[in-house]
């Protein structure tokens, strides 16, 4: 008799944990498939630093909300729309300042849009370089409603790259603020790019760790979610997301690199960004601005971005 309630209790052990996975499973689908995915009906994203408890516990199990990236205002100079057709059709917007020292490509971060750059590019105009504007796919004039995270916008960095060498331009730099940071490492990894300087914000060590750091602002275990969130997502845009790992891509990195972080960033932890400066070969800065966190340093911190901006640009 107590050997068949043990093999009945054992049973239905197995059986919720069974249940228990089979869920986890579920509502991992439902966030990886939220956080790759924009959406054309929502009309703002889900800030998860603000929300109820009954608000959370709906994210928790069915992911957060992401309305596609849509550019709020035009360049105030004169400019050119282009599209390119790389992995899928993307819109550029193209500034011209007389006699140019070279070319900037600025990348915006995830959930960003091209004309989130605007502020950045005026400044780069200022300079004295011309700037190309870039809406990764899913954002903005570009096709799709997907994001990777920065895995597949690498060949669009590439495609963005080859233009301007096709255009007879040879002094390219590229810009980019977290997602758009990993996508120029990997460019630069996977297709051999050589631009004349690479200027970086907060890029992420690796995917695994972005996604952890995001259950965390929720307050939430990251095992063994996080690691379900990256099979789905992974599985559902057709890549393994467990190798998008910038720290590795930034092994490749030959030409002089400004790494830019803020201090208090609660989405890329330091010793993220110091594994990535460590990797990079070459000549290569770090700034660190203090009580920023993972935000436009320009709108709090512009003093400082300008002077390292200008500094570094006059010493490639």
């Amino acid at each position: 008799m107590e050997r068949n309630n043990n093999k009945k209790i054992i049973k239905h052990i197995v059986r919720l944990f069974i249940v228990i996975f089979v869920l986890m499973n579920i509502i991992a689908i439902f966030h990886s498939y939220k956080f790759t995915h924009f959406s054309d009906k929502i009309q703002s994203r889900t800030d998860a630093n603000n929300l109820t408890a009954s608000q959370k516990a709906g994210i928790l199990f069915f992911g957060v909300n992401n309305p596609r990236p849509v550019n709020t205002k035009k360049p105030s100079q004169p400019y050119q729309n282009i599209k390119l057709k790389s992995n899928v059709a993307i819109e550029c917007w193209s500034i011209k300042v007389p006699n140019p020292k070279g070319t900037i490509i600025l990348f915006h971060g995830y959930g960003g849009k091209k004309s989130d750059m605007l502020d950045k590019s005026d400044e780069f105009l200022k300079l004295g370089y011309n700037t190309l504007l870039v809406d990764f796919m899913g954002s903005g004039g570009s096709e799709g409603n997907t994001t990777t995270i920065g895995y597949f916008e690498a060949q669009q960095v590439k495609t963005c790259y080859d233009y301007l060498k096709t255009k007879g331009e040879n002094n390219i730099h590229l810009f980019g603020t977290s997602m758009g940071s990993a996508a120029i490492l990997k460019a630069i990894k996977d297709y051999n790019l050589s631009p004349k300087s690479i200027l970086l914000e907060c890029p992420f060590g690796s995917m695994y760790k972005t996604v952890c750091a995001r259950f965390r602002i929720m307050k939430a275990p990251t095992f063994p979610m996080a690691g379900l969130l990256m099979f789905w997502g992974g599985i559902q845009n057709g890549f393994w997301a467990f190798n998008n790992n910038p720290e590795e891509y930034a092994a490749a990195v030959n030409c002089p690199t400004l790494l830019l972080y803020g201090n208090k960033d609660n989405r890329v932890s330091r010793e993220e960004t110091h594994t990535v400066f460590k990797n990079i070969k070459g000549k290569k800065k770090l700034v660190i601005f203090h009580g920023a966190g993972h935000e436009n340093y320009l709108v709090n911190h512009k003093e400082q971005w300008v002077t390292s901006i200008t500094a570094f640009m006059k010493n490639i």
